[in-house]
């Protein structure tokens, strides 16, 4: 790691033709990841990775390479091969290096490194089991384990030296259940900054029971209705909404591009005024948190929307840089191989004041999102289309029978502003979000809400 080699000798070679900013980024990672599918083990992976990124930010523009050879020899080299694609004023500061800070992170009470092999294919071959049994209509499952440990070092030439270790483990189930013609699937996953103590909290067979009931439940559901209608989502649909209706939308680099319907909106109306965004990378022990992001930056809780006003944007260091303000400790990376870029961490919209119960109980037709599923949105106009994985009619105030195939369409501002009821409970969903090309991990989470009405697609 980096305390081997002479770290401001290789930032002042980084930044020798020039530049206003540069880092190191070392990381040190094993992971293991197990896929079974159709009662096979297709796939066990367990490995070790090692390497530095160095990264020269000049004139708002950044030059970044990576090695896995991690020598101060190498590094120099690499420095020098960054230095190359910079041209600027001369950097004169002393870089100052300070003592290494190491961040606790959250304490692992199993740590999965220590847990062999065979009782983590044990745990996928049981949830495998489980799910296969629950009704002959099921056709396929696959079941998928992963866990990791990194630790990374960062060092930058405004002299702070960061060191954090974070583990992270996921279990998730996919089934597929068919009867004739019809094919539904359920999905179901569990994760978290967590160790192998994650299944003392929930065990594998009950996240394969919740998969394969809901694909074998929504077989006997009738079409969905569509057109426009209240619809109720539950605090369990996880925080798909959120996450791609406004979150992307509130990302530094997006906005500053043009590429989000929320740029140059800060202080106005975005949202109903019940509604408060928020990105907080501090909650313990959720998938999107950690104590500094990639960049040695501080993980913060950032209020993004305040009782429907447009407060601020989600920063890295480069599009804090363009606005003259500070990071929000949101600079992510998927591995040293990849430079830092803005990214959500955990975003859910705050709980409100209503009873769950009494927010269903005031509609009298509509729907009642009990899960999502996946979601498309164009950040520039805010349109966005979501799927709907366990979806029920509503019927004079109560939950009713099972509807299939529905999709939500609308537009993310618009619908924000038609949340006309937020409930008091909360519920996380968890993912690995894509961009650019990358993937982190995150989690979004929302309360009940009630949209006053929403496009819903279904038969006609």
């Amino acid at each position: 790691m980096l305390d081997s080699v002479d770290v401001s000798r290789i930032l002042r070679r980084a930044l020798a033709a020039g530049g206003e900013f540069a880092d190191l980024y070392c990381e040190e990672g094993s992971s293991t990841s197990i896929v079974c599918e159709d009662g096979k083990i297709e796939k066990v992976l367990a490995g070790t990775d090692r390497g530095v990124g160095i990264r020269v930010i000049s004139d708002l523009r950044t030059a970044y390479a990576f090695t896995n050879e991690v020598t101060e020899a190498t590094l120099l080299e690499l420095a020098a091969t960054v230095s190359r694609a910079v041209a600027g004023k001369a950097f004169d500061r002393v870089i100052d290096l300070r003592p290494k800070l190491v961040a606790a992170g959250f304490p692992i009470a199993l740590p999965p490194a220590g847990v062999p092999l065979q009782d983590k294919i044990a745990l996928v071959t049981r949830a495998e089991r489980t799910a296969r049994g629950v009704d002959s209509r099921v056709r396929q499952v696959m079941v998928v384990y992963r866990d990791g440990m990194v630790r990374t070092q960062i060092a930058n030439s405004l002299g702070e030296f960061i060191e954090t270790n974070r583990t992270g483990t996921v279990f998730l189930t996919q089934v597929v259940a068919t009867d004739g013609d019809v094919i539904q699937t359920g999905y179901e996953p569990l994760g978290g900054v967590r160790g192998f103590e994650i299944f003392s909290e929930k065990s594998p067979e009950e996240i394969a029971l919740a998969a394969a009931n809901r694909a074998v439940m929504m077989l006997a559901a009738r079409k969905a209705p569509g057109g426009m209608m209240p619809v109720v989502l539950s605090s369990e649909a996880g925080g798909t909404m959120v996450h791609e209706a406004i979150g992307h939308g509130l990302e530094a680099d997006l906005a500053q591009a043009g590429m989000s319907v929320y740029t140059g909106k800060v202080g106005e109306q975005v949202a109903s005024p019940l509604v408060t965004v928020i990105d907080d990378a501090t909650i313990p022990f959720v998938r999107g948190s950690f104590a500094f992001d990639d960049e040695g930056t501080p993980g913060e809780k950032t209020i993004l929307v305040e009782n429907g006003i447009l407060k601020g944007y989600l920063y890295d260091r480069l599009t804090a840089m363009k606005d003259g303000c500070a990071s929000t400790g949101n600079g992510r990376r998927e591995s040293y191989q990849t430079k830092p870029i803005v990214r959500m961490s955990n975003t859910l919209i705050a709980p409100g004041a209503s009873a769950p119960e009494s927010i269903i109980r005031g509609v009298s037709k509509g729907l009642f999102v009990r899960k999502m599923g996946g979601g498309q949105v164009n950040t520039v106009n805010g349109d966005f289309v979501f799927e709907v994985s366990e979806g029920y009619l509503i019927d004079n105030g109560a939950i009713g029978e099972p509807v299939r195939g529905a999709t939500l369409t609308g537009n993310g501002p618009d619908v924000l502003k038609k949340i006309v009821q937020v409930g008091s409970d909360l519920g996380f969903g968890i993912g690995t979000c894509g961009k650019d090309g990358q993937g982190v991990p995150v989690a979004d989470a929302q309360p009940t809400l009630l949209i006053s009405e929403i496009t819903v697609g279904g038969a006609a």
